[in-house]
């Protein structure tokens, strides 16, 4: 019997980076797991389609801790892509792997409205996050430079961009966001609840619309509104879009 040997193609390998959000969670955990919640709240699709990591370095936990955790991050559809930070008794085939090395980046700041003017990012911006009393116009936040990927623009107002907003940067909002530029990053709307908040932008590609707690990805978005000047608003339980003249 001859054995007919064929050349075979190499399997071809590349390097690639994604931005990936980290979560470090504080013990306890049941704690931290309803300010996450209040969290996801705020803002709908937050998680959504993020590469994340999750950081338990410093902490005392053991497997069964570590394991319970996944499990409850699991049922809230946050996918861990691996663990930073834990020893190598925590983890096993049934966790994700353990990660060394990763790079720093912006952070990605998502808190309580405070009573300081922020600057999120190190993009600029300009803003008042003071409780706004009864007849007074919520604050709005403006930023005249584009916003990057890993930046978080978040606001109780409206927000205004004179630039574009990259992949992997996000906008949050309470009232209406206006992007006088290209979106591909992720845009929140009426994050409060505010169903009459709209979106604007001069160019659409975004990785995610979403108006008071409900959200489109890419994928649902019409072919023919991609690369166009669109508004979109909420009618009912639906995400309406057209086009801008």
């Amino acid at each position: 019997m001859t054995e007919v040997l064929t050349d075979t193609q190499p399997i071809r390998l590349k390097g690639r980076s994604f931005l990936a959000l980290v979560l470090s969670p504080e013990l306890p955990f049941d704690d931290w797991l309803v300010r996450l919640d209040s969290l996801a709240a705020r803002s709908a699709g937050f998680f959504l389609r993020r590469p994340i990591v999750l950081n338990v370095e410093g902490l005392e936990i053991d497997r069964t801790q570590l394991r319970e955790l996944l499990s409850q991050l699991g049922k809230r559809d946050v996918r861990i892509m691996g663990i930073e930070g834990a020893h190598v008794s925590l983890l096993g085939s049934d966790t994700p792997p353990g990660l060394t090395g990763g790079l720093p980046a912006s952070d990605i700041e998502v808190s309580e409205p405070s009573t300081k003017d922020t600057d999120h990012g190190g993009t600029a911006a300009s803003a008042s996050r003071s409780k706004t009393k009864a007849g007074t116009p919520t604050p709005s936040l403006m930023t005249t430079q584009p916003v990057r990927s890993g930046q978080s623009l978040i606001s109780e107002g409206d927000v205004t961009v004179v630039g574009s907003v990259a992949s992997g940067a996000e906008i949050i909002a309470g009232g209406s966001v206006h992007v006088y530029g290209t979106v591909r990053g992720r845009i929140v709307a009426g994050s409060m609840g505010n169903e009459s908040a709209r979106i604007f932008c001069r160019k659409l590609e975004a990785e995610l619309v979403s108006i008071a707690g409900y959200y489109k990805t890419s994928e649902d978005l019409e072919l023919e509104l991609r690369g166009r000047a669109v508004q979109l608003w909420l009618d009912d339980d639906s995400i309406l879009a057209e086009t801008l003249t």
